[in-house]
């Protein structure tokens, strides 16, 4: 990756984490109940992308159901549990317990790495429930940007058994039962085209330091292993639209219309293939919000006008068009309340 574009997917990285510090309150954020647990077992150098911390319930009398969190990165960190902490302040509280799963960076292994490792921690805390008295039969999934995706491929590759990996626990399900993805990236091949800024080929960079997605040196050319578009066949193993099915979880995607790292088409493509697939799907679009601002996606007033909700069901394949919407942390609990409890 040349400086100038790494100089720029570090900003991208310092925006979610000035993001994060803005909005935090430190005094009201809950520490891991356990924390630094090993979910699977590779080589010294990547245990901090098998590490994972749980947020427990306090007083809880039977099995709580668990939602995993999964940070953005561009896959470049190992920093997947760094948002957990945000969730865990809504759910614990709501009786719902909280995993901060870190997977492996685009360095230390290519996809379907990334998926293994995921996979690998929802059969952990499946095969361990019993230990920290959570509900194995309902797992939640959610994450942002990167995470995002995570949470998408997770979502919909549950029966998917040539992207289960053979990572620690293994013999147990990978399903999860919800899924929520905040501006995930999905068809990396098309980033590049719906773009809010044109790309600079020879710089590798958008006017205001936003990088390009088609050059050896993007963030998803560095997670395929090769330029996304000299090597198409294998990134589309990497889009969790190719892997739809009757079997996946009701999945909610939220997006923002002007996201200058992950274009708004990315989250609509993903919902339209639900859609058309007559999938538990719902997609808010919120047109002023940029990238990096999941939480205040549920909070601030700002970022939310004009946004709107669409949703199709499974049920006789329905669907309700765009409406007016105001999303709050309400809109996440009543949607793991009607799928994880």
């Amino acid at each position: 990756m040349n400086s100038a574009l790494r100089s720029a997917t570090l900003a991208a990285l310092g925006l979610f984490a000035t993001t994060l510090a803005t909005n935090a309150q430190p005094s009201a954020r809950p520490t891991p109940t356990v924390r630094d647990i090993t979910y699977a077992t590779t080589d010294s150098a990547s245990r901090a992308g098998h590490l994972l911390d749980l947020y427990l319930p306090s007083g809880a009398t039977r099995p709580t159901p668990v939602v995993i969190f999964s940070s953005g990165s561009a896959w470049l960190a190992n920093n997947g549990r760094a948002g957990a902490p945000v969730y865990a302040e809504q759910l614990n509280k709501l009786g719902y317990a909280v995993a901060g799963v870190a997977i492996r960076t685009s360095g230390q292994t290519k996809f379907p790495g990334q998926v293994y490792d995921i996979k690998a921690a929802i059969r952990w805390l499946r095969a361990n429930a019993g230990k920290y008295n959570l509900d194995p039969n309902h797992i939640g999934i959610a994450g942002e940007s990167s995470g995002g995706w995570l949470a998408s491929m997770a979502a919909v590759t549950g029966d998917v058994p040539e992207l289960e990996g053979n990572l620690g626990t293994t013999g147990v399900s990978s399903a999860v039962q919800a899924a929520i993805a905040y501006y995930p990236p999905t068809d990396f091949l098309q980033m590049d085209h719906w773009a809010l800024r044109p790309c600079d080929p020879k710089a590798g960079l958008r006017p205001l330091g936003a990088f390009c997605h088609d050059g050896a040196g993007s963030p998803e050319s560095m997670l395929i292993g090769c330029a996304i578009q000299s090597c198409a066949e294998k990134t589309q193993r990497a889009n969790p639209v190719n892997y739809i099915s009757k079997a996946d979880p009701p999945i909610m995607i939220i997006h923002g219309a002007s996201d200058a790292l992950v274009p708004h088409n990315q989250g609509e493509l993903f919902y339209q293939a639900l859609n058309k697939a007559c999938h538990d799907a719902v997609f808010i679009s919120l047109p002023v919000a940029g990238h990096a601002v999941w939480e205040s996606m549920m909070r601030d007033p700002s970022l939310i006008v004009a946004a709107t909700r669409r949703s199709t069901s499974s049920t006789g394949c329905t669907f309700e068009n765009p409406k007016p919407y105001t999303p709050t942390w309400a809109t996440i609990v009543e949607f793991f309340d009607k799928n994880l409890k």
